[in-house]
């Protein structure tokens, strides 16, 4: 599916809860119609992860999701070998295998008729394809989100360069494998590190801040409906001045919406010192931050 504009695609979004400024209904628009590459950065919580899901949903295409961590490698993001089932194939076929090397003189030259036979235990029927290879084989178009590449090394990014230009990758037994259907794919950031220029020369870039108030109230309005509206308002408003605030960790959109539903819950009719004290843990998660809070 496509949008004749960005607008359209904003619509689109609204239509799966997911109210997009003209910058982000924009950049994916972009995304799209130049078939780049999308590095979304921004604090945590603010709606990166969101905005693929919801791109997938709206366009009515699987997301296909990797999870970065430190030490995330190769064989985690794109393919391993099912080394059972190689196993087994060969117990299967020890005969076979026997019938190969019959009649070698030396062990060498057995050695090298077994070579010569590799390439039917290295072959896509023993291949175990991870996210970012499962993108590229998907019989159908997909979103790939490549979520919190921060957290990765710079060696996982050096190595995602390939994909991310040309939508292929070079695997050492199977050759070059390119995309059946080439897909959306959205990196995300936090910030926790610099991403090499590299990586950001092959992208599109979207920042997405902290919402402002009235966007704020709106999502919390739409996501929480069995909140009163004037609670709704002082909520926000209450969350909109701790960010203002020397925090550690200043509360994100989800857990303005998770304090939301939790005022909900408890039937609060306002926000007083009682109802701070039961729920503010909700809002913020570091005892400094609980300090500064209440103040």
């Amino acid at each position: 599916m496509s949008w004749e504009h960005p607008r359209a695609l904003a619509q689109a979004l609204a239509g799966a809860e997911y109210l997009a400024t003209d910058a982000v209904a924009t950049a994916a628009w972009l995304q799209q119609r130049l078939a780049k590459p999308l590095l979304v950065e921004g604090p945590p919580g603010v709606g990166k992860t969101e905005l693929a899901k919801c791109l997938a949903q709206v366009a009515d295409r699987p997301l296909l999701r990797l999870q970065c961590y430190e030490g995330i490698d190769e064989a985690r993001a794109l393919y391993e070998w099912d080394y059972g089932k190689q196993l087994l194939a060969a117990t299967l076929l020890r005969d076979v295998v026997a019938g190969q090397v019959a009649g070698a003189a030396t062990l060498r030259e057995a050695v090298e008729r077994l070579a010569r036979e590799e390439s039917a235990f290295f072959s896509r029927a023993f291949l175990l394809p991870r996210p970012l290879l499962q993108a590229l084989l998907s019989p159908q178009p997909v979103v790939l989100l490549i979520d919190e590449i921060d957290r990765a090394d710079e060696a996982f990014e050096a190595f995602l360069l390939e994909l991310l230009s040309d939508f292929q990758v070079s695997l050492p037994e199977l050759g070059t494998v390119t995309a059946v259907h080439q897909p959306w794919v959205i990196l995300t950031s936090n910030g926790t590190r610099a991403l090499a220029d590299a990586l950001r020369r092959r992208c599109l870039y979207l920042w997405i801040d902290y919402p402002d108030a009235a966007t704020e109230l709106a999502i919390v309005q739409r996501k929480v409906p069995g909140l009163a509206d004037q609670l709704a308002a002082e909520a926000v408003a209450f969350v909109q001045r701790l960010r203002r605030r020397s925090l550690r960790k200043p509360p994100s959109l989800g857990e303005t919406l998770d304090w939301a539903y939790a005022l909900v819950v408890l039937n609060a009719d306002r926000i007083d010192d009682a109802v701070l004290d039961d729920t503010l843990g909700v809002l913020l998660k570091d005892h400094e931050d609980l300090r500064e809070g209440k103040r």
